[in-house]
């Protein structure tokens, strides 16, 4: 990846807040007030293949920097608990929905899905087999921890129909490890990718993160050096968000030195050049896959799409999340579970589906989606590729927001036409800045992000 000798300069200029656009509008315009029944009724009333994602939120410690819904515990008869309550909100919805439907994708988050024992692992998917029609071709992702991964659980996942897997290393630095409180020695993380490959999965991600405590632009140096003896087939590098304000824990980060703002540019740079060197091609949004991988092919060819899960070559479907906090998506609507188990279970011992709150897309909200989605998919926006209807609308925007548009151009940051653009190489690194020039609900509300690079 080439980038101009003003890159830092750049950074600097439009590294602000900005959201992630996994959904658009984004989580924080979800609300409580949003009619449930109607929430619900737009996944009754779906049609075509569907999508899983199954929040499983069990972690045996918590990580200092984590900024997901997790319940932290080793008393394992609590998945048994959990199992009880997924295999009740699969009933709910299984009654309701048309069980033709085919799931041509299935992905476990978390937390550790494999926190669960490899029998509960079977069990949870019968489940699945016995309330969704599941295709013969779908494929099955799951994010997995290789402190706690064992011959049984991969065995196990690979009786599922496992294909893809994901862990986090985040850094192989002992310091910075113990600073975060996530302890991975580099020998479970071989011994997990040999694992894996041995039971044939064919694509493998590890997470990476940068900005956190004692890091330096050569201590990650060393880091992705040993990362990449790996052979991962994607590799997905965040910027560390500290939001102590939503995660209170993460303020523990602070009794050690932070890299200053100029140096998580540098780290980013460094992360970017020996990646690219290393050949792999960066697909946008912290996201970097090898050049033979379908993600590539997939965004040539204009058909990359982006969920809650990160991106995607499946088309775009809907999403059914099942578990605490997961969030559901249909072509107008969000809805999202319970973040707390309590209520969660209030809600299904109940019988009801466990929704604490949501969003009803309109007409605009949808064509904004469509647009930010182009952007953050398929590096291009043109009026020219939207049906008829809505050309002279994303027009209309595109004519509204031309001066930001030109001085983007201006930066290096994208190509102006008349009726679209593309994104350069450089602009690959701010797609976030580029989509929140089409984002209706930016200044409204007090929701916070972190920063855009």
């Amino acid at each position: 990846m080439n980038l101009p000798t003003n890159i830092q300069d750049l950074i600097t200029k439009h590294n602000r807040p900005g959201p992630r656009y996994t959904s658009y509008p984004t989580a924080p315009h979800f609300s409580e007030s949003t009619d449930m029944v109607q929430l619900r009724d737009a996944c009754v009333k779906g049609e075509g293949p569907v999508s899983l994602y199954l929040h499983i939120p069990f972690c045996k410690s918590n990580c200092w920097f984590c900024g997901c819904n997790t319940i932290i515990t080793t008393r394992n008869s609590w998945a048994d608990e959990y199992l009880d309550l997924l295999e009740q909100e699969i009933a709910l919805i299984h009654a309701h929905i048309d069980t033709a439907r085919e799931v041509t994708q299935i992905h476990l988050g978390g937390g550790t899905p494999n926190f669960l024992k490899p029998e509960q692992i079977d069990r949870l998917f019968a489940l699945l087999r016995s309330g969704f029609a599941i295709a013969n071709s779908c494929e099955l992702s799951v994010e997995m921890a290789p402190n706690y991964l064992t011959q049984a659980h991969v065995d196990a996942f690979q009786r599922a129909g496992l294909s893809r897997a994901s862990f986090g290393i985040q850094d192989v630095q002992p310091d910075v490890q113990r600073a975060i409180n996530r302890v991975q020695p580099m020998e479970n993380n071989v011994r997990a990718i040999e694992m894996l490959r041995g039971a044939g999965v064919k694509s493998i991600n590890i997470d990476l993160v940068y900005g956190l405590p004692l890091q330096t632009v050569a201590s990650y140096q060393n880091t992705l050096r040993e990362v990449l003896k790996l052979g991962p087939d994607r590799l997905a590098v965040f910027n560390y968000a500290h939001v102590p304000h939503l995660k209170p824990f993460q303020k523990r980060l602070e009794q050690h030195r932070m890299p200053a703002p100029e140096e998580k540019i540098q780290l980013l740079l460094t992360i970017i050049e020996h990646l690219s060197n290393a050949g792999y091609g960066y697909i946008g949004m912290d996201h970097f896959a090898k050049p033979e991988d379908e993600l590539h092919a997939a965004q040539r060819e204009h058909r990359l799409h982006r969920n809650f899960q990160g991106y995607t070559i499946q088309e775009e479907k809907e999403v059914i999340a099942l578990g605490i906090s997961s969030i559901s998506e249909t072509p107008k609507s969000y809805r999202q579970n319970h973040k707390d188990f309590e209520s969660y279970a209030k809600s299904i011992a109940a019988e009801q589906w466990p929704i604490a709150r949501g969003i009803l897309l309109s007409d605009t909200d949808v064509l904004h989606r469509s647009i930010i989605q182009s952007i953050m998919c398929n590096l291009r926006l043109e009026a020219a590729s939207f049906p008829s209807g809505q050309a002279s609308q994303v027009q209309a925007l595109m004519d509204h927001t031309r001066s930001r548009l030109q001085e983007f151009e201006q930066d290096g940051l994208l190509r102006l036409g008349s009726t679209g653009f593309e994104v350069t190489e450089t602009g690959r690194l701010f797609l976030r800045n580029i989509a929140m020039e089409f984002d209706a609900y930016l200044n409204i509300g007090d929701a916070r992000f972190s920063r855009t690079v």
